[in-house]
């Protein structure tokens, strides 16, 4: 499922096999607020491939997919709360990145 949509792992497969572990990643280091300079530049990553990637699929191509969710197993169709989803991890990003540098 993550391959029919992600701009990313349609080029680069193993992309799919690191996504999960990158974001686990972000969340540990989010909640336990150490080593900022590792969460924020990987969680804009994240968030930046995921926005365009969603945004492309479900309203540019105006394709019907499911979010790959649960392993690609969810009734949950892709695009407003996907696409949420990843806005949210982009201001994530940019909150931790204001906060370290300006606090």
């Amino acid at each position: 499922m993550f391959l029919n949509y992600d701009l990313l792992a349609r080029r680069w497969v193993r992309y799919g096999y690191v996504y999960p572990f990158g974001e686990a990643l972000v969340g540990i280091l989010m909640i336990s607020g150490a080593l900022w300079w590792i969460s924020a530049p990987v969680v804009l990553f994240i968030g930046t491939v995921g926005a365009v990637s969603v945004f492309k699929a479900a309203y540019v191509e105006k394709r019907e997919l499911k979010c790959a969710c649960v392993g690609g197993n969810s009734n949950v169709p892709l695009g407003f709360v996907s696409l949420t989803e990843n806005l949210m991890m982009l201001l994530m990003g940019v909150w931790v990145t204001a906060r370290a540098l300006f606090l």
